[in-house]
């Protein structure tokens, strides 16, 4: 029989510990039943090995690995060459091998869900094409609870990742999806790389209409995390400064 792969989900604090301070338990934001089912497995595969590792050390603070930490087997998942939309399907496959094996696979994240703007999906939609069974597990993602946070259009919504970085192509590309947001009646969701989230916040605000509604979720999970939603109006009322070290989520609702 194949194994299985199974979508892990890690927390939101990537890159957000600051000095000596430990990590949060990890029992504040994942499952008890998450963190057993990542002590039992052996094989994983992950977008850095190093930040995995550290991940592990939190599940063995709580659940003990079934294996040593040393002796377990963690495969990078390569990013695609520029110009390249997804990794080769062969490559993909030699990923799958222990699967194909009879053994079970974690795919982690950095942060979240795995595949949910991730490049886990495209090893995912491997696993289907190899008749791998594919189990997600529950944990946090940042775009559902921003969404679920901001009081926007929950019923209808669209993530539509990173905006150009060029004034010109930004502001155009925020006019379209206000107007598409405005004639589906449908909430955008878009995300920035976190010393750019000032930089978006004020082409936001300088792009969008006045009665068109603004939600920033900024550090959901984290001790602070916070999110604000008004029309652009009163957005551009009110100075609001952003962390250039906190991942945020910006949504838009067109009236």
């Amino acid at each position: 029989m194949k194994g299985r792969l199974i979508l892990v989900p890690n927390t939101l604090d990537l890159g957000t510990l600051v000095g000596s301070l430990p990590p949060p338990d990890l029992r504040e934001v994942l499952p008890q039943g998450v963190i057993d089912a990542a002590a039992r497995l052996r094989y994983w595969v992950c977008e850095n090995a190093k930040s995995t590792r550290a991940f592990l050390k939190r599940v063995d603070a709580i659940t003990p690995l079934a294996q040593p930490l040393q002796t377990l087997e963690i495969r990078e998942l390569q990013r695609p060459p520029k110009g390249r939309h997804a990794a080769e399907p062969a490559d993909l496959r030699a990923l799958l091998a222990p699967a194909l094996d009879g053994h079970d696979i974690g795919l982690i994240s950095e942060a979240g869900l795995p595949a949910v703007a991730d490049p886990g999906a495209a090893l995912v939609a491997a696993a289907h094409a190899a008749d791998v069974s594919v189990q997600p597990l529950p944990g946090p993602t940042s775009l559902l609870l921003a969404l679920a946070a901001s009081g926007l259009n929950g019923q209808s919504f669209a993530f539509v990742g990173y905006v150009p970085q060029e004034a010109g192509a930004q502001a155009q590309r925020l006019k379209e999806l206000e107007a598409l947001s405005r004639r589906l009646g449908q909430t955008q969701l878009m995300i920035e790389t976190p010393y750019r989230n000032g930089a978006l916040l004020r082409a936001l605000l300088s792009a969008l209409a006045p009665d068109t509604w603004l939600s920033v979720s900024c550090g959901l999970t984290l001790p602070g995390g916070w999110t604000r939603s008004a029309r652009v109006a009163q957005w551009r009322q009110r100075s609001t400064e952003l962390p250039a070290d906190v991942p945020a989520v910006f949504a838009l609702l067109a009236g």
